[in-house]
């Protein structure tokens, strides 16, 4: 390419918008008008070995220019169209409610809000949170990833997370009343399963053994469980050697002589109490005879009962347990997830000691606990549950929920004593907590199928296993829980006419399942005028209660 052409035609190198034309050294000069507008300077520069020179604008005022040039640029962004078509775009797929950006399902949440509010829900593992609950679980806190520990985070940007879950430890142990300094807490498990089998991770070898309550006997599947054939349903059975205790079959209550007895044989590392559907009380002092005698570690699932531990309305399982977890939205009317206490510092007795063990050794569980949290089983916290959950339990320090707890018990205990005056059979003849087990063997009633009547009448419960059945796969109970209508403000005279719709509930179960063949159960409840009655019933009833976290 001439570059002498290229000068004399206009090329530019592209330093400005508008171009600015390059001329040869032994060019002539071009005559120009010296004036203040027109004077010029050149800049001298080499392309490709030729000598070059740009004719610049004298800059007779660097200050001017300089303020200048930075005023004409803020006028050039701050007009810029192009910066606001792409905010209007951020907005357009950002910042449109539910309703408009997805109709579909807001109609479903609708509904389901709807459902929620016209029926009875009795389902013990189940209750309802307050607003402000539901607003920290809809947060902007949901955009922050947050692997680790506060002070220790695998990414930067955490230090208002790590303020968050700092105050949801502390809360968490003031809540139950526990020492700092001899209890530990990590609130990031999913799940009162993924805490479980977190301490399992922590403490555990695979193929080490664990013991808990039979499922059929009232615990959970978390705690190991095989079927009747030998199949095994949890991770904990398939990665970890389970073996059960049981309740009494003639009194429904934990045989503790049996339960020591193969403790004595199987020689667990943890052993397990707490369960799911247990309406009693724990004798948590036997277990600690217990686990003393066999060197192992005394854990407590208190999922079902946080809440009445917090409010001490009933026994303490931190009083005699190494470890203790627990869902976080069951009676702790929290959002839905789990959390693991430990203790840590000096050991002041033989709690979880082997035969190698000193009285003087120090617990060790904080390191591996939250070692198996993460990073082994979890990836980052959930941290709009971490907020929720703080703002649960500064609830759960108030004088008002321990007076919901209170009622919480008054209620299945006013529910127990009306379901048998109408002869009904209850495990255990009564409850101790917030649940009882109804035994539907004497109706002739399987659990699924008294489960699905209740549902098309707007009653929400679950089939149980109870002692006796085959495997949990085919229950035949189902557990009644008082937490989330008390929190809607029901009393125990609203548990009598509960009991009521029970009770009619089981006489149209009868009544189906005696006219219909049991596989033509379900279709034999279509159009049933009995359930349609049952259901207007109920709606009128559950409505007068209010919904808390939401308005309807």
């Amino acid at each position: 390419m001439d570059l002498t052409q290229a000068a004399q035609s206009g090329l530019s190198l592209g330093f400005h918008s508008s171009p600015i034309p390059l001329q040869l050294l032994d060019q002539k000069p071009e005559t120009r008008i010296d004036n203040e507008e027109n004077q010029t300077e050149d800049e001298q520069f080499s392309i490709l070995g030729h000598q070059m020179c740009i004719k610049r604008p004298r800059d007779n005022g660097s200050q001017s220019s300089a303020s200048s040039s930075t005023t004409n640029s803020s006028k050039r962004v701050a007009m810029d169209p192009g910066l606001e078509s792409r905010r209007a775009m951020v907005r357009a797929w950002g910042n449109h409610p539910l309703s408009t950006a997805d109709p579909e399902i807001y109609e479903i949440m609708e509904k389901e809000k709807q459902r929620q509010f016209k029926g009875i829900e009795l389902i013990a593992s189940e209750n309802f949170v307050c607003r402000a609950v539901m607003e920290a679980l809809g947060s902007h806190l949901t955009n922050k990833y947050s692997e680790g520990l506060p002070g220790s985070r695998y990414y930067t940007g955490n230090q208002n997370i790590d303020q968050i879950e700092l105050i949801c430890w502390s809360r968490a142990l003031a809540a139950f009343g526990l020492d700092p300094d001899k209890w530990g807490v990590n609130v990031q498990p999913y799940s009162c399963t993924s805490a479980n089998f977190a301490v399992y991770t922590g403490l555990l070898l695979p193929g080490d053994r664990i013991m808990g309550l039979d499922s059929p006997s009232g615990g959970h599947l978390s705690h190991g469980y095989y079927t009747p054939g030998g199949k095994k349903v949890s991770a904990s059975s398939i990665f970890f050697e389970s073996l059960p205790y049981k309740v009494n079959p003639q009194t429904g209550y934990i045989d503790y002589d049996k339960m020591e007895e193969k403790a004595m044989d199987f020689r667990p590392k943890i052993l397990i109490c707490g369960g799911s559907s247990y309406p009693r009380e724990w004798d948590y002092a036997r277990f600690r005879q217990v686990a003393d005698k066999i060197g192992a570690v005394l854990m407590c699932d208190m999922a079902h009962i946080s809440g009445l531990v917090a409010a001490k309305e009933c026994v303490s399982p931190f009083d005699y347990c190494d470890i203790v977890t627990s869902t976080t939205h069951k009676s702790l009317r929290g959002p839905r997830g789990g959390i693991i206490f430990y203790r840590k510092g000096p050991r002041s007795r033989k709690q979880g000691m082997s035969s190698h063990d000193d009285g003087s050794s120090q617990y060790d569980f904080e390191e591996k606990i939250n070692f198996a949290v993460h990073p082994s089983l979890q990836g980052g916290p959930h941290n709009n549950h971490i907020a929720a959950l703080a703002i649960a339990l500064k609830q759960v320090a108030t004088p008002e929920y321990k007076a919901y707890m209170q009622q919480v018990r008054k209620n299945a205990q006013a529910l127990a004593s009306a379901l048998l005056r109408r002869k009904c059979k209850l495990v255990t003849g009564g409850t101790d907590n917030h649940l009882v087990l109804w035994d539907l063997t004497t109706w002739g009633l399987a659990g699924k199928c008294y489960e699905k009547v209740c549902e098309m009448c707007q009653i929400t419960l679950n089939k149980s296993a109870i002692f006796g059945d085959n495997g949990a796969i085919c229950p035949g109970g189902v557990r009644i829980g008082t937490p989330a209508m008390t929190s809607r403000g029901c009393l125990e005279a609203d548990f009598e006419t509960v009991a009521d719709f029970l009770l009619k509930a089981a006489h149209i179960t009868t009544v189906v399942q005696r006219e219909h063949a049991k596989k033509d159960f379900f279709k034999g409840l279509l159009n049933n005028k009995e359930i349609v009655e049952l259901r207007n019933r109920v709606e009128i009833f559950a409505s007068q209660f209010a919904m808390p976290g939401f308005d309807v």
